[in-house]
């Protein structure tokens, strides 16, 4: 092989290990993006339950809806 085959290939290859390494990069910023969300999704889907049985606790008040409470008497 001749010197400008050999200087022609070892270029390329460290064209690819340059991309490589920023593609590495990319796939740990993706991966740490995709563990943010699952936490915050689990915390959204704590908060949705809560308050799921906050409304349903909310529905079985004792007390009367407001539309079913009769006005006070200076109406």
């Amino acid at each position: 092989m001749s010197e400008a085959g050999r200087d022609s290939l070892e270029a390329r290859i460290t064209e690819l290990e340059i991309r490589l390494t920023h593609y590495e990069d990319t796939i740990e910023q993706l991966n740490q993006a995709l563990i943010s969300q699952q936490q915050q999704l689990q915390i959204l889907q704590e908060q949705v339950k809560h308050l799921g049985k906050k409304l349903k606790a909310a529905q079985l008040s004792p007390l009367a809806d407001e539309k079913d409470e009769t006005p006070p008497p200076h109406y």
